[in-house]
């Protein structure tokens, strides 16, 4: 797709190999096939956006676009999901350009595989629309197949939970997603777990919407969302929070019922739906709201192995791995990358 058309319209390391134990293999695993193929296996470049603003290290640690995407095609990425485009201007005395990040994944061997970016809230708001154009093109140059959003498809980072802003969504999605579509681009949004909970869209006795007919959120967006234009990137790490928070509903008769989400069966059971997803682990503890706190792939408690192996259309998924609490800071400069080593050791160790 050329840009007049649409302005018209290497090996993975052994590091970590000590921290499996949340993958639950077992010894027959070597001899089982890999459930996350080599060409799948995949970043969001927020788990490491420490080094990627650095502006200079005098450690040796990689910073900036160029040294930061080699170090992850050393480790054996192929796929990179971007959570902005931009680094210090310090590296090149000015900011880097969308077509010189493409040359730089090209140099490496990588594919840009998906975008955090600007979703329109208001289709008749022309500064956010033209922002819209603007991220699909930025998609376009660097060879994108999605493009989407971190945020909840009502736009912010949490979700309302009654039903008229979904129903808006759902509209402004199916127009946004065929837009996207005319461009060569799938859209998607993304989960935390607010985006699990029961819908509210049953009225109580004095009329407000307070009782929820035990749907979820984003289930009914995916189910009033046209299947051909608007997809979900699922964060793992958050639906099982969601499992772990979100267990009841109050019904129209004013009952409460039990509902234990099942992020697994939700992806089985419309596995295309699901391009991409956040393959971020957690440690179960009780003592936080949450239920886990978020740790490096294989070293938490989410099954990982049952998760892939059941998921359906193999070979089709793109899982990025995330931690959001990656960064160590001045104290620990290089841990995103080193947890980035660590965490694509635990992806290439998935058997099924």
């Amino acid at each position: 797709m050329n840009r007049r058309r649409f302005l018209g319209a290497a090996a993975g390391t052994a590091a970590g190999a000590g921290i499996l134990g949340g993958l639950k293999l077992d010894s027959a695993s070597s001899a089982r096939g890999t459930l996350v193929p080599q060409g799948k296996r995949s970043i969001i470049l927020y788990s490491v956006r420490d080094r990627i603003g650095a502006a200079t290290d005098m450690t040796g640690i990689p910073y900036g676009f160029a040294l930061v995407l080699e170090r992850l095609a050393q480790i054996g990425y192929h796929g990179i999901e971007f959570a902005g485009y931009t680094q210090n201007t310090a590296v090149l005395g000015r900011q880097i350009t969308p077509a010189e990040i493409r040359q730089i994944l090209d140099d490496n061997g990588l594919i840009a595989v998906g975008s955090h970016g600007s979703i329109p809230t208001d289709l008749n708001n022309t500064g956010q629309m033209d922002a819209f154009k603007v991220h699909m093109e930025t998609a376009l140059t660097l060879g994108q197949q999605y493009v989407g959003t971190g945020n909840d498809p009502t736009g912010g980072s949490n979700s309302p939970d009654q039903k008229p802003p979904w129903d808006a969504a759902i509209e402004r999605w199916n127009v946004l997603g065929e837009m996207a579509a005319a461009n060569g681009l799938k859209l998607y949004t993304h989960n935390h777990d607010s985006g699990y909970k029961f819908l509210l869209d049953t009225a109580d006795p004095d009329g407000n919407l307070t009782r929820s007919s035990g749907v979820r959120k984003l289930v009914y967006f995916l189910q009033n969302t046209d299947p051909r234009y608007v997809h979900l990137e699922m964060d793992i790490y958050w639906a099982h929070v969601a499992q772990h928070r979100w267990r009841t509903y109050t019904a129209a008769d004013g009952t409460t019922v039990e509902d234990v989400f099942d992020p697994g069966a939700l992806v089985a059971g419309d596995s295309m739906r699901f391009p991409l997803f956040h393959a971020k682990d957690g440690k179960r503890d009780d003592t936080v709201a949450a239920g886990y706190v978020m740790v490096p792939l294989g070293a938490g408690d989410i099954d990982f192995t049952m998760f892939f192996d059941n998921m359906g259309a193999k070979g089709f998924h793109y899982p990025m791995w995330e931690q959001d609490n990656a960064p160590g800071g001045s104290a620990d400069p290089g841990r995103s990358l080193r947890y980035a080593a660590e965490s694509y050791a635990a992806m290439k160790a998935l058997r099924g």
